[in-house]
């Protein structure tokens, strides 16, 4: 999704190292008298540019706000390759887990808002950066998110629990209503009625704040672009002292209902692929746990 050059270069500054040149992935600079310039007419601001030159001569001024943290300070040296403690990252990784207690704290907003800061440090596809962020920041209003998503399944339950839809889903639909049936419905009855008649929240588990984080359509890849976002996310807010839960049956309701979205200010076109429950933990863990087992292909070519 290359768009017009706006890379400025000041020629006095630049020492004609050619680096801008060589990490260019649309080939938009060349060296002309011992200076880089502009010669190509297209550009996905990636930023490579100004990354690598060692005189900092080159400017992209749509990219050139650096992001502003308010709970904590960045550092804005790059780490070279394989200058990171590998241990401690796979330790973080690791040490990540879906939070499901929640202490009552709010969530400050300038956490939030860092987080969302954080997030958008993640790659895009083609550097197109469309994802979209929502951010519930109080109970009150992932109550009012809570109450469209169970609107929308108790409507869903209503449908799967009529025999003659589930045989006519089973003709026409693939058996879609009746594999819900047979694995979501009972659950998600008990949960409604907890919900209705307790108020106990089998969805966000009492979280105090919630992001949605969802792709604008021109992006090229708006799908990988908002789950690596939200990775993003869950790994900054461990290291913040958060909590977090991927709600998948709020993108699932949020998908099949644009209304749910259209009533948290969500336009049609924009599609949810996260919805990011948040809170301060009580929760305590001593050790990281294992995985299953992995299955690794070695590609052989024919």
């Amino acid at each position: 999704m290359s768009s017009p050059v706006s890379v400025v270069i000041e020629e006095a500054k630049c020492s004609g190292c050619g680096q801008c040149l060589r990490v260019c992935p649309d080939q938009t600079l060349s060296l002309q008298s011992g200076k880089a310039v502009v010669s190509g007419s297209e550009c996905i601001r990636c930023g490579h540019c100004v990354a690598v030159c060692p005189e900092a001569a080159v400017h992209v001024p749509e990219i050139s706000v650096k992001a502003d943290f308010s709970t904590f300070t960045a550092k804005e040296e790059w780490i070279p390759w394989g200058e990171y403690d590998t241990a401690s990252l796979v330790q973080l990784m690791g040490s990540r887990r879906s939070c499901r207690n929640y202490a009552s704290r709010c969530v400050e907003r300038e956490v939030l808002h860092d987080l969302v800061k954080v997030a958008i440090t993640a790659p895009s596809g083609t550097n197109s950066q469309g994802w979209t962020f929502t951010v519930l920041s109080s109970r009150s209003e992932v109550v009012f998110l809570g109450d469209l998503v169970a609107g929308f399944y108790k409507q869903l339950n209503r449908k799967a629990q009529n025999p003659i839809l589930r045989f006519l889903a089973r003709l026409f639909m693939g058996d879609a209503l009746g594999r819900y049936f047979r694995r979501y419905y009972h659950s998600i009855a008990r949960g409604l009625k907890e919900w209705e008649e307790k108020g106990i929240d089998r969805l966000f588990h009492n979280a105090p704040a919630v992001i949605l984080v969802g792709s604008r359509p021109e992006a090229s890849c708006p799908g990988e672009d908002a789950m690596l976002a939200s990775q993003n996310i869950l790994l900054a807010a461990h290291a913040m002292g958060l909590g977090t839960c991927l709600i998948g049956f709020a993108v699932e309701a949020m998908k099949r209902d644009k209304s749910i979205g259209r009533s948290l200010g969500i336009p049609d076109d924009e599609t949810t692929y996260a919805v990011i429950a948040l809170g301060y933990p009580t929760e305590k863990y001593q050790r990281v746990a294992g995985r299953k087992p992995v299955t690794l292909r070695m590609a052989m070519p024919q």
